[in-house]
């Protein structure tokens, strides 16, 4: 059974989060009103995801789930925002977030969602991330050639980058490429190997801030 930690600063999103998860067979380890108290009940529970909100009281979503995430806990988190354009959710994605949902997401996506994540998959809205990075990414300067940070890449895998910058799925790259899915993973697997990132997310966020994929191209 797949586990949680529901962190929001609303006691009443928290219980009706809870109700909704229990009723569909999601284990719900514990709660947490700010981004301290979720980083403690995390370090308690070892939940396989957390919810968790962007605003709260005493740490906020974006330094809880960095700590989170330089803690190396294991446990992922999949931020629940209001806005889809909420400029503090880029700050998350770049912390290390494995991705991002609406609260307004219908429960039995949220479920597929936290299933997604908790299986070590990044969750990505992919048009939606690309508006969210576009908006609040500035255009890096021109470069010749191949950006420094991505030479470690072959010219696949940068070709597989891009894909994934523009919001292509697995399958829609195999489709596109004329390769396997198979395959496509395995390139995806190396490129955030060779980058040292820690998911699809930071892959799409690295591809724009080196400027391998420019904001409205």
């Amino acid at each position: 059974m797949t586990s949680v930690v529901i962190a929001d600063d609303q006691e009443l999103v928290r219980s009706g989060l809870r109700m909704v998860l229990e009723a569909r067979g999601i284990e719900v380890r514990g709660e947490a009103g700010d981004g301290r108290e979720a980083i403690d009940v995390v370090g308690r529970e070892s939940p396989d995801v957390v919810l968790m909100d962007i605003r709260m009281p005493v740490l906020d979503g974006i330094a809880a789930t960095r700590e989170l995430v330089a803690r190396g806990t294991g446990t992922r988190v999949l931020v629940l925002t209001t806005y889809d354009l909420d400029e503090y959710v880029y700050g998350a994605l770049r912390a290390g977030a494995a991705g991002f949902l609406l609260k307004a997401t219908p429960a039995d996506r949220l479920v597929a969602g936290i299933e997604t994540v908790a299986a070590g998959d990044a969750l990505l809205a992919p048009r939606l991330t690309r508006r969210l990075i576009e908006e609040h990414i500035s255009r890096p300067p021109p470069v010749v050639g191949v950006p420094p940070p991505l030479q470690v890449l072959t010219d696949r895998e940068r070709e597989v980058l891009v894909l994934i910058a523009r919001g292509r799925t697995n399958d829609e790259i195999a489709g596109e490429l004329v390769v396997s899915e198979a395959t496509v993973k395995t390139h995806v697997n190396r490129i955030l190997g060779k980058l040292e990132l820690r998911g699809r997310v930071q892959a799409v966020v690295l591809a724009y801030e080196t400027g391998l994929v420019r904001p409205g191209g």
